[in-house]
């Protein structure tokens, strides 16, 4: 049947109705005219795929990867960057104007659009090495990934070499172009170190076997030591602007309470200004890495401490009045949010890459309005956002 996609959903899946049921096609973009099969119909919508796309939208450019629309990543290569910019803002306003709180987000973009990522992660089973095809659990054999920093491309070929039947491989980079290559697996790995050079290590189900576990990165002139099993941003280009906010919006009075604090990447940003930061992590080979990281760059007013951010409370003893919170997509536990009411603090910097728990999370913050909030475009045409609030605690005026 022919159908116009109207619209993108949240997952840059395009939008068209049948008989006033809402269907998402994937591939397709806003304005293209369609030949739609319907290949799930479910209670409320349906699902379905473009057999021809009969008049492609204005707005369709022609996918850079050969791989696009069948590995599970990238979702927008056929739209334009500009386009793909507009996309995120306005889904991201609408998001919160349907949760009743207003924003007029900054939109920092991403300067290097493709080759971005410092990190791949990459299935293997019976030697094929790639990607999850969409929804499934099938495998897209790959040679590249647009997306991913050439360096990191050119490891791929060397990796199966490995020998690797089935398991898990991640690839890290930095900007110097050394390689962290971590390798999970129950197989026998065959490592030909011919084959290597000194830019090249190698993590075998968390046993270091060739060169270091960790790499170095620099970013607006703090050197971080990441661990191979340690969070951090997987795009440099657009991290350092992250950083620059966090930064820009620290005052020298600030003591600040840096929550899920990886190797400490925000917190020692914010310590640039602050008068004193605690940073928290998890992971015990982050929190190593941040003191590593403050003793490094001579830093001596961040302290770190390896905590779930859940349970913080009972290992703090610190009186913080600003608040740096970058949680995982599921976003803030009800102990962290019990925590942020207990305590009070003055304002709030809240970094995000799940809007949806963010939105959730401060509607439970009743006393703190939004003065500044951020889109970045840290991961280019895919659906997923970075964003940045800044929160303040709002003054109550006593009625005489």
């Amino acid at each position: 049947m022919e159908k116009e996609i109207l619209k993108l959903d949240d997952f840059g899946r395009g939008i068209t109705y049948v008989d006033n049921v809402v269907t998402f096609v994937k591939n397709t973009i806003p304005k293209d005219i369609i030949d739609l099969k319907i290949t799930k119909s479910h209670k409320r919508y349906n699902e379905g795929i473009p057999t021809k796309i009969i008049k492609p939208s204005p707005l369709r450019i022609e996918p850079f990867c050969p791989y696009f629309s069948k590995c599970g990543g990238c979702t927008l290569q056929n739209l334009s960057y500009e386009e793909t910019l507009k996309y995120k803002k306005e889904k991201v306003i609408n998001y919160f104007a349907k949760n009743k709180i207003e924003i007029n987000p900054i939109t920092i973009p991403n300067d290097t659009k493709t080759f971005y990522r410092n990190k791949i992660s990459l299935k293997v089973e019976n030697f094929k090495i790639g990607f999850y095809e969409e929804q499934t659990h099938n495998i897209i054999s790959i040679d590249a990934c647009m997306i991913t920093n050439k360096i990191i491309n050119k490891t791929i070929p060397l990796i199966k070499t490995f020998n690797i039947i089935n398991g898990d491989v991640t690839i890290r980079c930095n900007s110097k172009d050394d390689v962290l290559i971590i390798i999970n697996t129950k197989d026998k790995v065959t490592i030909n170190k011919s084959l290597l050079n000194d830019k090249i290590n190698i993590v075998l189900n968390n046993k270091k076997i060739y060169n270091n576990d960790y790499l170095l990165e620099t970013v607006n002139d703090i050197t971080y030591k990441i661990s191979y099993d340690s969070f951090f941003q997987v795009n440099i280009n657009t991290a350092s602007k992250l950083f620059k906010i966090i930064e820009d919006n620290t005052k020298n009075d600030d003591i600040v309470l840096d929550l899920y604090g990886g190797v400490g990447t925000l917190g020692l940003s914010a310590s640039k200004k602050a008068k004193e930061v605690l940073s928290v992590e998890i992971v015990p080979n982050a929190t190593e890495n941040g003191k590593y990281n403050a003793k490094l760059n001579n830093i001596t007013n961040t302290k770190f401490i390896t905590s779930d951010a859940s349970n913080v409370k009972n290992n703090l003893n610190f009186n913080f009045n600003k608040l740096i919170l970058d949680p995982p997509r599921s976003g803030l536990t009800t102990d962290v949010i019990n925590l942020i009411k207990e305590h009070n603090p003055k304002e709030i910097i809240y970094v995000s890459c799940d809007y949806h728990t963010q939105v959730r999370d401060i509607k439970k913050l009743e006393k703190y309005k939004i003065t500044k909030s951020y889109i970045i475009d840290m991961f280019s045409y895919t659906y997923h956002v970075e964003t940045v609030l800044i929160l303040k605690k709002e003054k109550i005026v006593e009625k005489n």
